[in-house]
């Protein structure tokens, strides 16, 4: 399959031919765009830029754009930079100031991060509803609906057109300009994701885990036993199938909580033996462990040779 191209911001940064016409701006005059997809910064990572940007200063120029007071730029790419220059104590900054309007700047600001390619799930999926709300002058609740209703027209599971040619256009052409992801894999896989738990949502958007695993973790109704898997997975990086496995286990066990089969048991020992770590916070209790284990392999043994 061809790789889709993504829409370049250089359709509007150069398409006036003011490329060259950079100004330099105070701190206090930029303020943080509105529809901002982004809405996590890893701090790590913000530190480390920072060190960089106190080196060598903020290399690349921000792309802002005007706001109504005349005194104060919207920055519609480059917040990142602009949220590391304020630790490294940075005063001002190169940028370059364009003239668009509202759906422009949604659409920049969100091809800025997309270029980068480390928007999570959930921003991704909030930046093009945003998108898709201003491009139709309708809300996000609404832009939902004409996606489902959209995808069932498709599916051919509803008996005449119920989305106009008109907004199937904008719809369609939005897509294949972000060159992101298709139109069928974001209603089926990716919009689900903003009904996903809170716990889970915030997890999922603080970029901790991957949207596929959240998905599975989101079958348990139970908040105790999905916050203890939620912690269980950051801490111990589970895998796909060791996320199902221990669901499998929870569920079998609130089906039949008296009677724990001897896999569940042998399963949910393990787990804990790998958890504790007896081997490094508690050498003593590890030894007996080490002893049970031996006298479990000996038992082994025995019936093997019978």
């Amino acid at each position: 399959m061809a790789t889709k191209e993504r829409r370049s911001l250089n359709v509007f940064t150069f398409r006036e031919g003011h490329q060259n016409d950079y100004q330099i701006v105070p701190f206090s005059q930029l303020v943080p765009f509105t529809h901002q997809p982004r809405k996590f910064f890893n701090p790590i990572k913000l530190a480390e830029l920072a060190a960089t940007i106190k080196k060598h200063g903020i290399l690349e120029p921000l792309l802002v754009r005007l706001m109504n007071d005349g005194q104060h730029y919207e920055i519609l790419s480059g917040e990142r930079r602009y949220r590391a220059g304020l630790l490294a104590g940075v005063n001002e900054a190169r940028v370059l100031v364009l003239e668009v309007d509202d759906e422009e700047a949604i659409e920049i600001s969100l091809l800025d991060n997309l270029q980068r390619e480390d928007l999570n799930p959930v921003e991704e999926v909030e930046g093009i509803l945003n998108l898709l709300s201003f491009k139709l002058k309708i809300s996000r609740e609404q832009v939902k609906s004409t996606l489902y209703r959209l995808q069932k027209e498709r599916k051919g599971q509803t008996a005449h057109n119920v989305v106009g040619n008109a907004q199937i256009e904008v719809i369609t052409s939005i897509f294949k300009s972000l060159g992101l992801l298709n139109l069928d894999s974001f209603i089926n896989h990716r919009l689900s994701l903003l009904n996903l738990p809170e716990d889970i949502l915030r997890t999922l958007g603080e970029g901790k885990i991957e949207y596929t695993k959240a998905k599975v973790i989101a079958r348990l109704k139970d908040s105790e036993q999905r916050t203890e898997l939620l912690e269980d997975v950051i801490a111990q990086e589970l895998s796909l199938s060791q996320i199902k496995e221990r669901i499998s286990l929870l569920e079998s066990r609130e089906s039949n909580p008296l009677t724990p089969t001897a896999q569940t048991t042998l399963s949910e020992t393990y787990q804990k033996l790998k958890k504790a770590q007896l081997w490094k916070t508690d050498p003593k209790k590890w030894r007996k462990a080490q002893t049970l284990l031996k006298k479990l392999e000996e038992l082994l043994n025995e019936e093997i040779e019978e």
